[in-house]
């Protein structure tokens, strides 16, 4: 960067909200991902006029702008791949307003998930999303991801709230979409089309959501079975009843024996165990719902079902989902967690296959995740000093995003394409859509300078699975 252009982005933020220093470029190089690339600077920018600014600059002197937030992605979103600004906006944390009338908030993107909930619980209202680092990450973040979370299968993602958005363009200027009304039919849905763009379409300055009442009453239960197609014939059912759960989640029979053994928590030796939980505001209605849960489990075969009858029944139940976390952090070798989606029909046979796809690369994993939805977390373990095995992990990446695109799903259900799945996009998109995802960052971006080297946008990229495993 030279000189001239240092002191007019110094000259807008001030010397304080500027930084150069090795120290600080170290720290923004890297999200809660495996990748890792330094920028050549950082700014703390503090309003949508500063950025409109620091945007411009960069766009007049082609230097990559990479927005960041709490940095907890796992798809290296928040990577500055090309080096250039680390944007950090996690100071723009303000709530703007609170319009229970309207069933609405406007926020700025340096928002923490977690303290919006808390700004809406006095009023009786949530933010129906609930991303597994919403004590830490942003709402901006949560918009560029399109998060999703426990509650998928009944609430939906991020996009189903976003209601409008200020968004500063490549160019500097600044734009306004989307609505505060509950429908809307006019012109171009271009609020929709930054949800998930991971800031390679414009920087997101403000946000407007909309927010729900929050269920007064929950009932939880757990479920062992024997097979995994027991499992999936389950949830196939459950979905397609008239109950609709607001939790139902898998854990299998490799993360229930890695629970056993590195979480010290009592389960069952079994093929898996499904979590579900009912809400709403009469408790009759729930347990009516929960009720009609437990037949379908009982229908299909589940060998044993708990029900909690009090909140700390509920909190024991809940253990074994809530340890995974704690217990990916303790294990004596390397775990590679990943995103993929299926259609909820398809459940059982991609348990099924993408063990057989670990036993062909011999390869150990192990999924769980948000099967009301089909949203699965599959973590494959490795040894990172290991040649061998890391010569195997590649191919067995690719060929679980494979099965997942040929049951019929997507490449990610939550946590975003980044750096990670850029090389796969290609098994989901046909060249068609590519082409079209490719003209409208041109149009948007023609310099290239939002967050450049994510999604597949830029030149072909090659898998570089080893060195970022490595480093």
């Amino acid at each position: 960067m030279d000189e001239k252009t240092r002191q007019a982005l110094v000259d807008i933020v001030g010397s304080d909200n500027f930084t150069e220093k090795t120290i600080d470029l170290v720290s923004y190089s890297y999200d809660a991902s495996l990748y890792d690339h330094r920028p050549d600077a950082a700014i703390w920018a503090s309003s949508t006029e500063e950025i409109s600014r620091i945007v411009a600059i960069a766009n007049e002197n082609r230097i990559p702008v990479t927005a960041r937030g709490a940095g907890t992605g796992l798809g290296g979103l928040a990577v500055a791949a090309k080096g250039g600004i680390v944007l950090d906006v996690s100071r723009m944390n303000r709530i703007l307003e609170i319009n229970i009338p309207d069933r609405l908030v406007v926020v700025q993107p340096g928002v923490v998930y977690a303290d919006l909930q808390a700004a809406l619980a006095p009023c009786g209202f949530f933010f129906p999303p609930d991303p597994a680092s919403g004590v830490v990450c942003t709402l901006g973040g949560n918009v560029g991801t399109n998060a999703g979370g426990l509650r998928g299968a009944k609430y939906g993602t991020t996009r189903d709230y976003v209601m409008g958005l200020e968004v500063v363009l490549a160019d500097g200027e600044v734009m306004r979409v989307g609505s505060r009304t509950m429908k809307t039919s006019s012109g171009y849905d271009l609020c929709k089309l930054f949800v998930g763009s991971e800031g390679t379409l414009g920087v997101i300055t403000e946000i407007t959501l909309k927010v729900k009442p929050k269920p007064a009453k929950t009932a939880t239960a757990l479920a062992t079975f024997r097979s995994t197609e027991d499992a999936g014939e389950t949830v196939t059912r459950i979905m397609q009843s008239e109950v609709t759960p607001s939790v139902l989640e898998l854990l299998d029979k490799t993360v229930i024996s890695l629970l056993r053994s590195y979480a010290d928590i009592d389960l069952p030796e079994v093929e898996a165990v499904l979590l579900v939980e009912t809400d709403g505001m009469i408790e009759s209605d729930v347990h009516y719902q929960l009720e009609k849960l437990i037949e379908m489990f009982r229908e299909c075969h589940a060998l044993e079902v708990e029900t909690a009858v009090n909140p700390a029944e509920a909190e024991r139940l809940w253990k074994a989902r809530k340890g995974i976390g704690g217990m990916i952090g303790v294990l004596p070798f390397d775990c590679l967690p990943e995103d993929v989606t299926v259609p909820m029909s398809q459940i059982a046979a991609f348990l099924k296959r993408s063990q057989d796809l670990a036993r062909k690369h011999d390869l150990r994993l192990f999924n769980f995740g948000h099967v009301g939805d089909g949203n699965f977390h599959t973590n494959i373990l490795y040894d990172h000093s290991d040649p061998d095995q890391m010569a195997r992990l590649e191919p067995l990446l690719y060929e679980i995003h494979k099965l997942a695109c040929d049951l019929g799903g997507t490449l990610s259900g939550e946590h975003g394409i980044g750096m990670t799945k850029a090389a796969y996009m290609p098994l989901e998109h046909d060249p068609v859509a590519l082409k079209v995802m490719r003209l409208l960052k041109r149009s948007l971006d023609p310099n290239n300078i939002l967050n450049p080297g994510k999604m597949f946008l830029d030149a072909e990229p090659r898998s570089d699975l080893k060195s970022r495993l490595s480093s």
